[in-house]
């Protein structure tokens, strides 16, 4: 005889009169069972739990994505630094160096017809140059701060070193070329793309990517009206990658030598604002990824003259300057 029997007590089980008071809790029938697991789910709600099972749960479907992974491993030859998702302040302010091509200091890319182009790797014109190497391509979102939107119409110039570290239409040898050279205007979401090669590692600088932002595309003809001038730093991870490649022989030691915290462009913060994302591999080639910001409420501080500091490789000494640069 049970307890039940005895005494006339009907036994529960969680506060609830079991309908079976002679069997086990776990045999008191779907009804009880689907009664017990509501309450249960109550209490999580009461307590908070559920917004925490909820938020567990789309970790896993969604976490990856919102963490900026793809979920998967990611390989050897892919990799990814500085998000572009949105520009976070304004771009830094840099020199355009000694070999813009603007005709702040000599030759002028600019003025030419067909400087507006998406595919940089060869020259145009009257020269017909290639620039051989890994391929690249380069995507800038530009945003106006002052507005707080996609930057629109503004037109974009590019230019960068060949795969030996050399600029065209300065360095000895190749004064007759200008690939590696190019403008983008702004589409409305205020994104340029460009195809070209990467860029060599020279003594003196951490590899980079050169661009000056216009308000508009007939402005371009005079560097003094650029709202802004800056750099693309590349991530090293990608750089040891693509210097192991043919061609790129000498940025292997002269990688080596550089770092982001001593470079005397990107030294200030160590590149935080212009390290790029970079996916792909050097078989399909790579994509350059930047947000830059431009405020056009501040001074710009560009067309400075090629002697500016920070912007130019060190002159003197061997290396000091892009390989057979004028001095």
């Amino acid at each position: 005889m049970t307890d039940y029997q005895r005494d006339g007590r009907r036994p529960t089980y969680e506060g609830r009169p079991l309908p079976r008071p002679e069997e086990e809790a776990v045999d008191q029938g779907l009804g009880f069972d689907l009664g017990t697991l509501l309450s249960r789910r109550r209490m999580l709600t009461f307590l908070g739990l559920g917004a925490a099972t909820a938020g567990l749960t789309a970790c896993g479907t969604g976490g990856a994505e919102a963490s900026g992974s793809s979920g998967s491993t990611a390989s050897p030859s892919t990799s990814s630094s500085a998000s572009t998702s949105g520009a976070s302040g304004e771009i830094p302010q840099e020199t355009a160096g000694p070999y813009p091509g603007d005709g702040s200091n000599g030759p002028d890319v600019l003025e030419q017809s067909g400087v507006v182009r998406s595919d940089i790797r060869s020259s145009f014109g009257g020269a017909t140059g290639t620039a051989e190497g890994v391929p690249m391509t380069l995507e800038l979102t530009i945003t106006d701060l002052a507005d707080g939107v996609p930057f629109a119409g503004v037109a974009v110039y590019v230019w960068h070193c060949d795969r030996e570290g050399r600029y065209s239409m300065y360095t000895n040898g190749i004064t007759d070329q200008n690939y590696l050279r190019g403008v983008q205007i702004a589409d409305k979401a205020g994104k340029v793309r460009f195809t070209s090669i990467f860029p060599a590692c020279y003594s003196g600088r951490w590899p980079h990517i050169h661009f000056e932002v216009y308000p508009d595309q007939a402005s371009i003809t005079d560097a003094t009206k650029a709202i802004a001038t800056s750099q693309v730093a590349l991530p090293k991870n990608v750089c040891d990658q693509v210097y192991a490649q043919q061609g790129y022989k000498a940025s292997i030691a002269n990688l080596s030598q550089a770092s982001l915290d001593s470079d005397n462009v990107f030294g200030d913060d160590g590149g935080a604002r212009q390290l790029a994302t970079v996916t792909g591999n050097v078989t399909s080639g790579y994509t350059v990824s930047l947000a830059v910001g431009v405020d056009t409420t501040t001074t710009p501080s560009s067309g400075q003259p090629a002697g500016a500091p920070g912007g130019q490789p060190p002159s003197g000494g061997p290396g000091g300057r892009p390989p057979g640069a004028p001095s």
